[in-house]
């Protein structure tokens, strides 16, 4: 998905409409589907209404922070970065989902996959401080958006396509009002829309609708950290492919650190919930 959103961007540089459409599209194909029958997605209640206005704004913060780093820098400065995430959200899940803390070999294999993304930072050949700026901003967006939407997947009992189509309808309407704001309306009159401009929009599109299902799917099955673990190792195919099809990669030595990265993040083991293991504590005494 990092990849075809670089794409899509750098052949239509217009951020948010890229964005809208794949909000609309998820939104819509939900919608289509679960009124023929293909799917189920439960009628929009209020009150489940109000506790995903918070899921939408670190959703928005997240995606649109995400947007503009992948217009400032390479993919694999971004994907460094999301690196270090699990570090704090194990702290997270400590503190605010009733986990565990890391085991030590958990917290060895965190510690490298910081080591990894400082060692990134000093490489980096394509420094720029807009850009640290934006991945900062990402940072936080992230890491509220990771917690909140696992406390609503374990407290707010719905089905997945409809956590979907919340997410996706609602967080459609604030970023189409800002488009005029941002002026990318000006530049969409100035797009020729050939099929190398259309082909990664549309790709992009149905490539987010199978992400947003996915990842609530996972989200709902695992910890914050070990969803965000497992997105982090996903990303060393993201990095096969930008390096075939991408002038714009880091230097070997910054592939190097991301590999480590990458190989730290196999040796984390997700912590359980303090319940479970109170409970197993339990029965081994008795």
């Amino acid at each position: 998905m990092l990849v075809i959103n670089k794409v899509a961007i750098y052949k239509l540089p217009c951020p948010i409409f890229v964005l809208c459409c794949q909000l609309f599209c998820s939104a819509a194909i939900v919608a289509g589907a679960n009124h023929v029958g293909l799917l189920q997605a439960e009628v929009t209640e209020w009150a489940k209404l109000k506790k995903f206005i918070w899921v939408v704004v670190g959703f928005l913060g997240t995606i649109f922070a995400n947007i503009k780093v992948l217009q400032h820098a390479n993919v694999e400065t971004f994907i460094t970065f999301r690196s270090s995430t699990p570090l704090i959200l194990s702290v997270c899940d400590y503190l605010f989902l009733g986990r565990m803390l890391p085991s030590a070999r958990s917290w060895g294999a965190l510690l490298v996959l910081l080591g990894g993304s400082l060692g990134y930072v000093m490489s980096d050949s394509d420094f720029r401080v807009d850009a640290y700026v934006w991945l900062f901003l990402w940072y936080c967006f992230f890491t509220f958006d990771t917690v909140y939407v696992k406390h609503m997947c374990d407290t707010v009992k719905m089905t997945n396509w409809s956590r979907v189509y919340y997410t996706n309808a609602i967080a459609l309407v604030p970023l189409a009002l800002s488009l005029p704001i941002l002026g990318e309306h000006k530049k969409l009159e100035r797009v020729q829309w050939t099929p190398d401009v259309v082909g990664p929009l549309v790709l992009s599109c149905v490539v987010g609708l199978c992400m947003s299902h996915s990842a609530y799917l996972l989200r709902d099955t695992v910890s914050a950290t070990l969803f965000t673990i497992v997105g982090i190792l996903c990303k060393i195919i993201t990095v096969v492919i930008n390096v075939l099809i991408w002038d714009k990669h880091a230097t070997p030595t910054g592939i190097m650190f991301l590999l480590v990265c990458v190989l730290a993040g196999t040796f984390y083991e997700q912590s359980p919930k303090r319940s479970q293991s109170n409970s197993n504590s339990q029965q081994q005494q008795g």
